[in-house]
């Protein structure tokens, strides 16, 4: 079946209009991966069918789930995304979970296989006031695949929020990811990302902290090789004072991949003295790899502390020389540089999620 009937049977489903390249948020993104398959929706069995929740966390009833579901990413302003619009159209697997204090660690794990279908989930945690929770996230592709994510948080005041997401997939496979999350004065968010191997995946995290007041801690790793394409949009608005943002986004293009970085961070006139700092960092190990990278700040606040900034760069041959200088390989010198430069996101994922990290350098130290 021609590419293009393939993208119209996936705008069917999501009842919305491909993304076309021509508009400026898809501009890099290359669905081709996408428009290899045909979008059957998952008919393997229940992908949570082995979920165990921990102590302190409990199901939403249907009736509440169907009531909060998608008021996240309303407030994130991500409804009619099209990813969201295609994950609705899915079926998806809904998992709406209460978070009470004291509860122990969440272990999501999907594995979308390689039969060529289409794994969709819809997450929604509510965290009462004061609660503390650690989510370690996996999603797995072993072939031709698409996984669908819409995941949403709702951190009520002081509650804190440790979120980790390994997706490792495979060069035929898509990952779509919409994570929203909203929080109240005194919460904190820690969301660490680390996203390799997929032909096609698009991350879009975004965060709003209601009535300010809130702290949010932002880390994204992303690996791309041969012709793999990852991209990431994410965007943080502050609609009160007193918001604090730390986002570092890291990324290593080898062979023909293709990274994309786009961060924006929106500091209305209400979120006086709000604290942001946004870093992107692209490490290119070939010729043939790209990178493009756009952190943007938004500011009509006049009471405010907020940078960005990007930098591209190779291994530094200096640092090569230093460690083969002490009697190092060179292909072990560069293997430990990389380690070292994927470590600052890799050390912050919960423990679980840590544990589930490749085998291969750079995700394992040498």
């Amino acid at each position: 079946m021609a590419a293009t009937t393939l993208a119209h049977a996936w705008q069917d489903l999501a009842g919305a209009a491909f993304p076309s390249r021509r508009m400026e948020h898809w501009r890099f993104t290359d669905l081709a991966v996408l428009t290899a398959m045909e979008p059957r929706p998952w008919s393997s069995g229940d992908p949570l069918a082995s979920l165990q929740l921990p102590a302190g966390v409990t199901r939403l009833p249907e009736a509440e789930l169907a009531a909060v579901a998608g008021q996240s990413l309303a407030h994130a302003g991500c409804s009619d995304h099209w990813p969201v619009r295609l994950n609705a159209g899915a079926r998806p697997v809904r998992l709406g979970l209460r978070v009470e204090a004291g509860a122990d660690p969440l272990q999501l794990a999907l594995d979308a296989g390689g039969a060529g279908e289409l794994l969709a989930l819809h997450l929604v945690l509510l965290l009462e006031p004061g609660a503390s929770l650690a989510v370690s996230q996996r999603v797995l592709a072993s072939g031709a695949a698409v996984c669908s994510l819409v995941c949403e948080a709702r951190l009520a005041a002081d509650a804190q929020l440790h979120w980790g997401l390994v997706a490792h997939g495979h060069s035929s496979a898509a990952l779509l990811g919409h994570l929203a999350v909203t929080q109240e004065p005194g919460s904190s968010l820690e969301l660490v990302t680390v996203c390799s191997g997929w032909g096609c995946s698009r991350l879009e995290p975004r965060v709003q902290q209601g009535r300010g007041a809130a702290r949010t801690r932002l880390r994204g790793l992303q690996w791309v090789d041969d012709n793999q394409l990852a991209d990431t949009h994410s965007l943080v608005r502050f609609d009160g004072p007193d918001g604090q943002l730390d986002q570092l986004h890291k990324t290593v293009a080898a062979g023909a991949g293709r990274s994309v970085f786009n961060g924006a961070v929106q500091v209305p006139r209400a979120a006086q003295r709000t604290d942001a700092s946004q870093l992107s960092r692209s490490l290119l190990l070939s010729d043939r790899a790209r990178v493009d990278t756009k952190p943007e700040l938004e500011i009509v606040a006049d009471d405010v502390k907020c940078a960005h900034g990007a930098t591209v760069s190779r291994l530094q041959q200096d640092e090569l020389f230093y460690l083969q200088s002490r009697g190092i390989a060179a292909d072990q010198a560069a293997r430990l540089l990389l380690a070292g430069y994927c470590q600052d996101v890799l050390r912050e994922l919960p423990t679980v999620a840590a544990g589930w990290l490749p085998i291969a350098p750079p995700f394992r130290e040498p």
